[in-house]
């Protein structure tokens, strides 16, 4: 625990009936502890900076929808907290980056397909994907990006309402499934971090395309894009061509979101361009 963090407040202690906070590891809006169950047993505890879950809480929605089933289970919630089981093994992400991507990559479409056999409530107002993209489409590239940032800008910004247009199998998504959100635990990989969204099937593993971070050579082989095209739109049932579109424009919705509205440069750029030429069948 770093000397300038707090540990959780005794108020927030005894609202989950916890102890022995561990500073585990901090985000932009949320820290995680884990904790110690009145029962003995350990949990994790997330809290958040903000007075709540800000647009993480539809997607504490979806991961108890799903009742453990390829998901961390929800133990407890509080306006901007949530007390979830303790996964203490590695994640995919740590498989991939030391030479396990094979195993990791299948891996993680099996959680995919677990989270997806049981129907998410319903009557839930989960976010529509189309508000997502909003940022994105009015995205403008400054004068010094290059003629292929900008065409592939263009073409995504174009490609965005075709797909939305024509969503097919429009159910609530975990909205953030990559290979750092998914731990391993007593009942096997797991994933954590939802979003919660509603949108075309195929988008699931959009952003999975994109990861696990630390290994950006591994992530821009086009070989190895090919093969989660071919073994993933086989696995999960979805269209090969769509489930790349979907992580093209991922890609420059990540870029979008990184920006003030005007595009300068991106780390991710190159990314974008392999993504966007990367044969659809």
């Amino acid at each position: 625990m770093t000397a300038s963090l707090s540990s959780p407040s005794a108020q927030i202690l005894h609202r989950f009936s916890v102890s022995n906070p561990i500073h585990i590891a901090e985000t932009g809006i949320a820290n995680i502890w884990q904790v110690t169950q009145r029962s003995g047993q350990l949990a994790g505890l997330k809290l958040y900076k903000s007075p709540d879950m800000g647009n993480e809480a539809p997607g504490f929605t979806f991961l108890q929808s799903k009742q453990g089933l390829g998901a961390v289970q929800v133990l407890d919630l509080d306006h901007n907290a949530a007390l979830m089981e303790w996964l203490p093994g590695g994640s995919l992400g740590a498989l991939s980056r030391t030479g396990q991507d094979h195993v990791a990559t299948a891996e993680l479409v099996q959680v995919a397909l677990k989270l997806h056999q049981t129907p998410a409530a319903s009557n839930v107002d989960y976010p529509a994907l189309a508000s997502w993209f909003s940022t994105l489409m009015t995205l403008s590239c400054g004068e010094h990006c290059s003629a292929q940032t900008k065409e592939d800008i263009h073409f995504c910004q174009s490609l965005v309402p075709q797909l939305l247009c024509t969503q097919r199998d429009v159910q609530p998504l975990h909205g953030d499934l990559h290979h750092d959100n998914i731990l391993q635990g007593e009942r096997g990989y797991c994933a954590i971090d939802a979003k919660g969204v509603c949108g075309e099937r195929a988008y699931e593993l959009a952003n999975a395309f994109r990861n696990p971070t630390g290994a950006e050579t591994l992530v821009r082989d086009p070989q190895r894009i090919a093969r989660l095209a071919t073994e993933w739109s086989v696995a999960f049932e979805v269209d090969r061509a769509r489930l790349l579109d979907w992580a093209t424009v991922k890609s420059a919705l990540s870029i979008a979101w990184r920006t003030e509205g005007v595009l300068h440069e991106d780390a991710e750029l190159d990314l974008l361009t392999t993504l966007r030429h990367a044969p659809r069948c």
